[in-house]
């Protein structure tokens, strides 16, 4: 439903949803604060949570922004006018759990070889824009095993830090000589590897049938990527690491419950320090809610209607969202909230029935003006593509790219309804 031609980046959901705003002037600081970066740099956070959210707690009934705020959305009431909600997006993927890998790129990673950029994640796009200009092109976090949400170029799923305190030592803690002296000679001797294999490569090409040199351009896809990340690394070795006013984060046994707010604060940091500029983080189908005296989150999704089971889900469900609150807020607070924007959902709708349409999709931040829920056709001749609003988020973020995924142009809700 969208405009094939290049969107404009300062008309980003223009009307309906959405005009950009002019950022708020920094104000004179503290001694012992964080200096903030400069305020045009844009920075992306994509949240993925595995099994989704139950559809009739989380999308509202009423279109545009005098919606009844439904359970799952009542904890961002305070951020009311800094989001927008989305209805009746998806990839058109079926697959139940193997197909929420295709969240943030459309794609199923099987059918990825079909596509220019292969199955490559919205974050992952946004990285390569963005390149060395931070110490980290992305930081991928997470629980546990995460949701397979982040995939390089070369179709190479990315897992998530799920260790804070690693997490806390890669941004903040400065390496002694002794360890920069190692990871020099291990840069060295990756980047002599790569161009033996990049060599013998080459010399493979000419003797090869053209199903071979298909494989063989996936595989210097790959070795690019690598030389990329190299190159990053190198970059940035020597440079000193921030210094941040919060203690150590210690290598402890901690519950689900208590390191996702601990990750949220490190992900604000890490952007306004701006070591980086583009951030994941997954919540993955073992999400622990024993803490919460609730049973088997995964048992939960799968309710059945089950009144005693919804009315579990939602308290999940609603703490997601609390914590979601928590680090909108204190963005606002480091005050980079209209700079970075937040895209909070799942590639799972209904996990009772194991659904893949009609997406759980939230956009927060960015400077843009919000519509409050924006309701997209639903016929299937009318539907617009989730990878339609990648794209234009894509454009927000800087990235001249006319195509992404599945898209048929970018997001235009001008002509929704």
């Amino acid at each position: 439903m969208g405009s094939s031609s290049r969107f404009s980046r300062r008309s980003f959901l223009h009307g309906a949803g959405v005009g950009l705003a002019i950022p708020a002037m920094e104000s004179l600081r503290g001694e012992n604060s964080i200096p903030v970066p400069n305020p045009h740099s844009r920075r992306l956070v994509c949240i993925g949570n595995h099994l989704g959210f139950y559809p009739d707690n989380f999308f509202p009934k009423k279109q545009g922004h005098d919606y009844d705020s439904t359970s799952t959305l009542q904890p961002l009431q305070q951020h009311r006018n800094d989001f927008t909600v989305f209805s009746n997006l998806d990839h058109q993927l079926n697959g139940g759990h193997k197909a929420v890998q295709g969240f943030l790129t459309g794609i199923r990673k099987e059918e990825a070889a079909g596509f220019p950029s292969k199955n490559i994640s919205l974050d992952q796009a946004a990285a390569e824009f963005a390149g060395s200009k931070t110490r980290f092109a992305s930081i991928n976090a997470g629980l546990g095993d995460g949701t397979d949400m982040c995939w390089t170029r070369a179709g190479v799923r990315i897992p998530p830090v799920n260790n804070p305190a690693t997490l806390f030592k890669a941004l903040f803690v400065a390496a002694n000589p002794g360890e920069l002296d190692l990871e020099r000679v291990r840069l060295k001797h990756r980047a002599s590897v790569l161009d033996a294999l990049r060599d013998s490569a080459h010399a493979l090409n000419h003797s090869l049938n053209v199903a071979d040199r298909n494989k063989l351009e996936q595989y210097l896809t790959s070795v690019r990527d690598v030389e990329k990340r190299l190159q990053m690394s190198s970059e940035w070795i020597d440079r000193p690491k921030p210094k941040v006013p919060i203690k150590a984060v210690a290598d402890e046994e901690r519950m689900h419950i208590d390191e996702m707010k601990l990750f949220y604060d490190l992900l604000t940091l890490a952007l306004q320090t701006d070591s980086t500029r583009v951030a994941t983080f997954e919540i993955p189908m073992g999400f622990r809610t024993i803490e919460l005296n609730l049973g088997s989150y995964h048992g939960l999704s799968h309710h059945s209607k089950s009144e005693d089971r919804l009315s579990q889900l939602q308290v999940v469900e609603t703490f997601l969202t609390t914590r979601l609150n928590e680090f909108m807020s204190s963005l606002k607070e480091a005050q980079i909230f209209d700079d970075t924007l937040i895209v909070f959902g799942s590639g799972m709708s209904d996990g009772s029935i194991h659904s893949n349409r009609d997406l759980p999709v939230l956009l927060a931040g960015g400077g843009i003006r919000h519509g409050g829920h924006v309701i997209c056709p639903a016929d299937q001749h009318e539907r617009v593509p989730l990878s339609n609003l990648w794209l234009s988020v894509l454009q927000w973020f800087g990235s001249s790219q006319e195509q992404f995924g599945r898209s048929t142009g970018t997001f235009n809700p001008l002509k929704i309804g």
